[in-house]
């Protein structure tokens, strides 16, 4: 009796109609090989009942066939440990990972404990892809420490030069831009900023410089008591915004740097008796799954998660097969919803006018 022929990869090869070296390629996730011959390949595979043999090809290679995948939030007193525009991230990477061969090991860190040096020396994982970071500076210095120990690292975050580790991110300069250039469409001229502007939260400094260009392409002298500091929480948000109500300055529109703190900012207005957008409108940033049934429905930016996810994974591959990656910014899409209509719509459903 004979035993069944064991499926090889130059079986494989034989019926995609490429190389052994494709194959192998192809089966390990390298973004080298195109999206056509990857899908010819993982067919014949299928269709010769092949298995990778993942203990086989991790001893050959000398790589885990994991990524890492790191959140970082510290905890906040409204629990809101993680961003939900992180999370929305997540099923895009894993799809990513799979389509690619690689594990994803998941793990959620507070920004106080020593993560890096833990990493450093764990095997677990052939590279890592960081969502979050608190104060960037802080982070900065703990990726170079990753960086001087040869972990392959690509982040979610600011694209600036001269970073420690591969970023993609979102245009947020011209995200700001947008944002309050549409509120000045609407009539808005005294727009208050809530979000840290620091160089210590490189997003949101960027998302306020396109602020301020947008006011003073239109000839508004921008005020410096209408920005004030908040970190991406719904409670940030709340506690701006009756900073903001204290100074006592007049504001017609909010432009939160994210929607939780623009999220909180409403809920501060309405226990005020301050109608959105009535008289004041909101518009926020990141366009997470909540910015769409809140009251009234959140205007924002949009940041491409699906596509964000996907360039994380593909850039981490490309390092951890030594090949030549950049960082890379996604462009956005303003989402204009109810929040910030104050007077093409608002205006005209203003209860009680006839």
């Amino acid at each position: 009796m004979h035993s069944k022929k064991r499926i090889t990869s130059f079986d494989i090869a034989e019926l995609a109609g490429v190389s052994q070296a494709t194959v192998s390629r192809a089966l390990r996730g390298d973004p080298s090989v195109s999206e056509e011959t990857r899908q010819r390949v993982e067919s014949a595979a299928a269709t010769l009942n092949y298995t990778v043999d993942k203990n086989a090809s991790s001893l050959r290679s000398k790589l885990a066939g994991t990524i890492a995948l790191l959140f970082f939030e510290d905890p906040t007193p409204d629990d809101s440990h993680i961003n939900p525009f992180f999370l929305s991230m997540l099923g895009s990477i894993t799809h990513a990972c799979a389509r690619h061969g690689y594990d994803l090991l998941i793990s959620f860190q507070e920004l106080a404990r020593d993560w890096h040096a833990d990493f450093a020396e764990s095997k677990k994982a052939d590279g890592i892809i960081l969502l979050g970071y608190g104060d960037y500076l802080t982070h900065t210095s703990r990726l170079e420490k990753l960086r001087e120990r040869g972990t392959r690292i690509v982040s979610w975050g600011a694209v600036m030069p001269d970073q420690p580790c591969i970023t993609i991110g979102c245009d947020n300069f011209n995200g700001g831009r947008s944002v309050t250039g549409h509120l000045l469409d609407q009539g808005c001229r005294h727009i208050a900023f809530l979000g840290d502007a620091s160089r210590h939260f490189p997003e949101f400094q960027e998302r306020y410089h396109g602020h301020l260009q947008a006011l003073r392409t239109r000839g508004i002298v921008p005020d410096d008591a209408l920005q004030v500091d908040a970190e991406s929480s719904q409670d940030s948000g709340r506690q701006a915004t009756e900073t903001l109500l204290a100074r006592g300055v007049p504001f017609d529109a909010i432009f939160a740097a994210s929607d939780l703190i623009a999220i909180g900012a409403i809920g501060a207005l309405m226990t005020h008796g301050i109608s959105v957008p009535f008289e004041v409108a909101v518009a926020g940033y990141d366009d997470i799954p909540m910015a769409s049934f809140v009251n009234p429905p959140l205007t924002t930016v949009q940041q491409d998660t699906r596509r964000a996810g996907e360039m994380l994974v593909d850039s981490l591959l490309r390092l951890i097969h030594n090949e030549p990656v950049e960082s890379r910014m996604l462009p956005m899409k303003l989402m204009v919803r109810r929040s910030s209509l104050w007077q093409d719509v608002a205006h005209a459903e203003q209860p009680g006018e006839d």
